[in-house]
């Protein structure tokens, strides 16, 4: 692991630091980097939540060093496009639960990072925008797709089309963020949702949350029938029977993902 993308892990919880300063911003080795952690995080039967923050008080990753797109450079342009595509893609299809921590600004590709996550928590202080068309750019890390699905359309185009930025109140209130945070509270807020999810069965998360991405794709007649299908399949798991038996004896489930 490098110095600029730090893994740890507390049970079953992972945990990514961003360290990239002054401002946290991604590279084309953190970017790989994360794609990797999530596709071996994805075949740990032992971790069932990721938190992914930034290192420092000032930002959560201000996305791309846009020195990197100075010189107009086509193939650096189609490289970091497909890196950030990837990553992101690949975040946003984490088996588990994952949550941003997020401590400070969140600009272009940082939140990009967020919006690929399933929840985000936000500092009172925080920034939020995607400002790529300011310099010539566009959300190339999935953010024309994710956030109209969070914020809706119309907020969608104040922020990419206009240049909105959001803190941290009005995030929360148009469905940006789901928590706000005092300053400097946003990891721990993370850490306590990501055991309330250590208590849920990973085998019920997962498929729960394949159903709940699949209603961004899919008209709804065609999901139901794969929800009853997934419900049926969950009684050939060792958590179902964990689970319900554990209830009823009044005792705390001991999970095993399997």
């Amino acid at each position: 692991m490098s110095a600029e993308l730090k893994l740890q892990k507390e049970g079953s919880i992972a945990i990514i630091t961003i360290s990239n300063p002054p401002a946290n911003t991604w590279t084309e080795k953190t970017l790989a980097q994360l794609k990797s952690i999530v596709l071996e995080l994805n075949n740990d039967k032992d971790n069932y939540s990721l938190i992914i923050t930034g290192e420092g008080e000032k930002f959560f990753s201000a996305g791309a060093d846009l020195n990197l797109f100075a010189s107009g450079d086509i193939g650096i342009a189609s490289t970091m496009s497909r890196l950030f595509g990837d990553a992101f893609e690949t975040l946003s299809e984490y088996t588990g639960v994952s949550i941003s921590a997020i401590n400070g600004y969140a600009m272009g590709g940082g939140l990009e990072c967020a919006l690929a996550c399933d929840i985000r928590i936000a500092e009172e202080q925080t920034l939020m925008a995607l400002p790529e068309a300011k310099v010539g750019l566009l959300p190339c890390g999935c953010g024309t797709q994710n956030l109209p699905w969070l914020v809706g359309e119309g907020w969608a185009k104040r922020m990419i089309l206009c240049g909105d930025q959001i803190k941290a109140p009005k995030a929360l209130e148009i469905g940006l963020i789901e928590e706000m945070t005092p300053k400097g509270e946003a990891f721990n807020a993370a850490m306590l949702m990501a055991q309330k999810v250590a208590q849920q069965s990973p085998s019920s998360i997962g498929v729960c949350k394949q159903l709940i991405m699949a209603a961004r794709q899919n008209p709804m007649k065609h999901a139901l029938p794969l929800e009853r299908e997934l419900f049926v399949n969950l009684f050939s798991t060792e958590d179902q029977k964990e689970g319900v038996n554990a209830f009823l004896e009044k005792r705390s489930p001991s999970w095993k993902n399997q």
